[in-house]
């Protein structure tokens, strides 16, 4: 696929939720719905949801002077440099509540393409807004920042804690209530762009098919592949109608399994045609492309699970058949693909940081998150610049994953705007609705 295609491809999503479609692609009885949805709290629109236009401008071309469509992120692309182009591909993990010397370094030293936050960052609403707003003046005038968060609710939430809480993916799964997990992914969007988040690594569309599987457990929508498949993408949809963007996860399917990829190397050892129709069912509803299923989610997050059927010596992550072979060239996805976390034991103990980075390009991912260190981070992009002086990545390669990036920035309209101080009352009257 050319990289005006995809542009073409990423924005017609993106207009297309312009227009407020939040129904499911495939739709649950009518008596499913919420009958409380009408009473809820709208949520309140903040400039970063903003849409671009539908026509794009055009420019002459000096043979004809005939106008054709203009590609802004072809334009931003062509004038990057190789290193910024390699920085583009890394979400770093930062210490602090306030932006220190390893948040300098990351977005001023290297310009990486975002930041992830976690519950070491957070003390109070105030002070995380004031984080993110830190952030985005460090990168002022540069391209926008991918401002990172696991907001899942239940026991992955890193809202601050004068947020109140929401319950676990398992129980909207229960209700089998298609507009109450909408606005499940409404609510997720509204606690992320109160802070400054516009990236939600949510939800997670495991099938929690293994009762021993404690690092998904209720994470999940529910233990079968038809409750998976209609409640979790409904709330991928919700974010993004609301402007977040949502990537889920944990892709080929991390549900079966007992290991916790943090500490070790789960083991899947299932045939693609068992995954298709069990562990990719979820997943093929949210990328449009089981039958029946409608619009495309803008991210997916590949796992750190060894699939043995489809590659017996690499992690999904890190596997061309699986991310390449499988999830583009099989499923059919063009959008942008984001490894978990590369600093988890399962692949950081094995491989090391740079070659894990390089392993992952080689593979087909786009976006490689480096959580934790900053050692770590300064191993990942030498991994990758290394690669490409050397042609292990080709220009080529390494040009259609900053494409895929800056589209997904450029499409959701992006900004280094500072944070508004968040309204905290307001969104927990917000939450207060979205309840099961």
């Amino acid at each position: 696929m050319t990289k005006r295609r995809i542009m073409a491809a990423i924005l017609l999503l993106v207009f297309a939720f312009a227009a407020g479609c939040t129904g499911d692609p495939a739709q649950p009885p009518a008596a499913e719905s919420s009958p409380a949805a009408a009473d809820r709290p709208p949520v309140s629109p903040t400039p970063e949801t903003a849409r671009p236009e539908a026509t794009a401008p055009v420019t002459p071309t000096p043979e004809t002077g005939a106008p054709v469509p203009a590609d802004p992120v072809q334009e931003r692309l062509d004038a990057m440099t190789v290193e910024e182009k390699a920085a583009q591909l890394l979400v770093a993990g930062i210490e602090g509540t306030e932006p220190g010397a390893d948040a300098v370094s990351a977005i001023q030293g290297y310009h990486v393409g975002g930041v992830i936050l976690f519950g070491r960052n957070v003390e109070s609403a105030a002070q995380l807004a004031e984080l993110n707003s830190g952030l985005r003046a460090l990168n002022d005038g540069y391209i926008p920042l991918f401002l990172c968060v696991d907001e899942e609710g239940g026991r992955v939430s890193r809202m601050p804690p004068e947020v109140a809480p929401l319950p676990a993916a398992y129980e909207y799964g229960k209700t089998m209530d298609g507009d109450l997990c909408n606005r499940l992914g409404e609510t997720l969007a509204a606690e992320c762009r109160a802070f400054g988040f516009n990236v939600d690594f949510a939800p997670s569309l495991d099938i929690w098919s293994n009762p021993d599987n404690t690092v998904i457990g209720d994470r999940a929508f529910g233990n079968d592949k038809t409750t998976v498949s209609l409640m979790g993408p409904r709330v991928a949809y919700g974010l993004m109608s609301s402007g977040v963007i949502p990537v889920v996860k944990h892709f080929p399917g991390h549900g079966d399994t007992a290991v916790d990829s943090h500490v070790g190397l789960p083991v899947v050892d299932k045939t693609v045609d068992e995954l298709m129709e069990n562990e990719l069912k979820p997943f093929r509803y949210a990328i449009g492309e089981d039958p029946g299923a409608g619009r495309s989610v803008p991210a997916v997050m590949v796992a750190h699970i060894l699939m043995t059927q489809l590659d017996p010596d690499r992690p999904a992550s890190l596997s061309h058949a699986v991310v390449t072979g499988l999830l583009r060239e099989k499923l059919g996805f063009q959008g942008m693909v984001c490894t978990d976390d590369l600093t988890m034991a399962a692949i950081s103990d094995v491989y090391g940081m740079g070659e894990a980075a390089v392993m992952a390009v080689e593979a087909g991912c786009d976006l490689l998150l480096v959580c934790h260190r900053q050692e770590n981070l300064e191993a990942a992009y030498q991994g990758l610049m290394d690669a490409v002086n050397s042609g292990r990545i080709t220009m080529e390669r390494l040009d259609e994953s900053v494409y895929r990036i800056l589209a997904v920035k450029e499409g959701y309209g992006l900004t280094n705007d500072p944070v508004e101080p968040p309204d905290v009352e307001a969104l927990n009257e917000i939450i207060r609705a979205a309840q099961p």
